[in-house]
């Protein structure tokens, strides 16, 4: 493993990072901690649990946290309303739709007049790109010909499991679950990004901070980053730290925490450059299009400064 030793200090350097409280960036954190990666970087990381995504967002605007993990849709919109945010991808796992393995549905175009349960709401990103492709592949909006229910993520999965919807859309920890329980998967958000001019894989959240607050703390941010990078190596390689997680997983047997492992290890990201930053400009002006103001406000396009330039990975 890659050592910190040159470069600790005596005194630690504290990051406020506000994560919701049971989030897939705690497994992460977790490892942080438990190898003492942050501590042996005289770094003191100090992980602030939050209820829900308005909650990490009202911490941080308000300076109770200096670092949280969100979209590159809401940093660029509270970059055009005057503030400094900045993201750094941290993940590019995403959802899929999935179905029963008996209901005969395969392809999106036999979803038509269906139940499709949908996680968060009417402008989450992942269910705009789906709307777009399926425009563009048969010139129909998904949104128009199947019947979409919105709700919350583990909401959704216990409705699908009973069959009150033909189909879902969720996150990709909530997909894992549901493919580890015998589901089929009908395609994957990352599979509909070629089709839309989308290049390479699109990271969909990230690590955002204050731009200036960033310049300021140039050298503690880099440590992060390196503790971070060396915590995303541990669960790569190592399946026994996958057991040591499995608490904080919740997963309940071992398809479920093989099926979450492999998911994880296939979200992360191998590099942050140009064409991941094409990707999400891309992408952004999809959403904009089909998400409108409610999403976007009043851009079009991807906000200058949104994409960190600094040092990351």
């Amino acid at each position: 493993m890659t050592s910190f030793s040159n470069t600790a200090s005596t005194a630690s350097a504290t990051i406020r990072l506000g994560v919701l409280k049971f989030g897939t960036v705690n497994w992460e954190l977790n490892v942080i901690k438990h190898h003492g990666l942050d501590v042996e970087a005289g770094l003191n990381l100090d992980v602030v649990g939050l209820a829900n995504k308005d909650a990490t967002a009202i911490a941080f605007n308000a300076g109770d946290v200096d670092m949280i993990v969100t979209d590159w849709i809401w940093t660029s919109r509270q970059r055009d309303a005057g503030a400094d945010f900045t993201f750094v991808p941290y993940s590019v796992a995403a959802g899929s739709v999935m179905v029963h393995p008996d209901s005969g549905i395969e392809t999106l175009s036999d979803l038509r007049g269906k139940k499709i349960g949908v996680a968060g709401s009417p402008i989450d990103k992942s269910w705009l790109l789906l709307r777009a492709y399926t425009l563009k592949t048969f010139g129909e909006d998904m949104g128009k010909i199947a019947k979409p229910i919105y709700a919350a993520p583990p909401l959704l999965n216990e409705k699908f499991k009973q069959r009150e919807f033909d189909a879902v859309l969720n996150y990709w920890n909530y997909t894992a679950r549901l493919r580890a329980a015998g589901m089929k998967e009908l395609i994957k958000v990352q599979e509909l990004l070629p089709e839309l001019g989308v290049p390479g894989r699109l990271p969909l959240i990230g690590y955002v901070f204050e731009e200036e607050w960033a310049k300021t703390n140039a050298k503690m941010l880099k440590t992060f980053f390196r503790a971070s990078k060396m915590a995303r190596q541990i669960m790569l390689e190592s399946d026994s730290e996958w057991e040591r997680l499995r608490p904080f997983t919740r997963a309940k047997n071992d398809a479920t925490l093989i099926a979450l492992r492999d998911g994880y290890r296939d979200g992360v990201p191998k590099t942050f450059g140009k064409k991941q930053e094409d990707a999400i400009r891309a992408a952004f002006a999809i959403v904009a299009k089909h998400g409108g103001r409610k999403l976007v406000g009043k851009s079009t396009q991807l906000a200058k400064g949104t994409l960190w330039s600094g040092e990351t990975y």
